[in-house]
């Protein structure tokens, strides 16, 4: 691992890491998986996190035992039903979303000058951030829709490092699931976990949540 002297931008996943919008994905998903007649199970449910919105499905109907049952074209309608589901339930969406100590965390990342990009499967993320009024702190973002592969696959956060004009080396990314932290250390950069270390053993670094996420922190962890 890096020195704390050496990092120079954070790059951040969003659902469950900066809000409790993934909270509204497993919502929208259980709603389809229902309608599709496949049980949900906290497995299940912890598959999905971190992971693009077809390859979510694809894993959903696997589940199921439905994954030949469908065309590409019916799958993607079926996307597109758990995202307007989704898009429903953030009208709700507010800054009481954020979780505890983001919104500080970033706020000290920005007036430290460090630079800040975000690495999120979500298409929506520009959405959710101008919800949050978070969008102002972040000089990147990684556009999904351009992407060749999803988590665990390193791509994203190497782009997130680039958007930035940054050195893998000179970043750390932070993720609350495991296909993030497999993408994070694929990407070679330092890799920051919130959750449970026990799932998330991978991680350089682990906090057990949010709140634990600061600057002080993160230095002690990497000395």
């Amino acid at each position: 691992m890096v020195k704390f002297e050496q990092i120079k931008g954070f790059i951040f996943d969003l659902d469950g890491v900066i809000a409790n919008t993934s909270l509204y994905h497993g919502k929208a998903w259980h709603q389809l998986a229902d309608e599709l007649g496949v049980t949900w199970t906290e497995d299940l449910a912890n598959q999905l996190k971190g992971v693009a919105r077809m390859d979510s499905l694809n894993l959903i109907l696997k589940a199921g035992g439905k994954e030949n049952d469908y065309t590409q074209a019916e799958k993607e309608k079926l996307a597109a039903k758990k995202n307007d589901n989704y898009l429903g339930l953030l009208d709700s969406l507010s800054q009481d979303d954020i979780l505890p100590g983001m919104k500080e965390f970033i706020e000290d990342l920005s007036a430290h000058h460090y630079l800040i990009s975000l690495a999120s499967s979500s298409k929506n993320s520009p959405i959710v951030l101008k919800k949050l009024d978070l969008a102002k702190y972040f000089d990147g973002k990684v556009d999904p829709a351009t992407l060749t592969h999803g988590k665990p696959d390193p791509e994203i956060y190497t782009r997130g490092a680039e958007v930035l004009n940054l050195k893998p080396e000179e970043c750390i990314g932070l993720e609350d699931a495991i296909a993030g932290i497999k993408s994070i250390n694929g990407a070679y950069e330092t890799s920051l976990g919130i959750g449970d270390p026990k799932i998330l053993n991978e991680a350089d670094i682990n906090f057990n949540d949010t709140s634990e996420v600061t600057l002080e922190n993160i230095k002690k962890a990497m000395d």
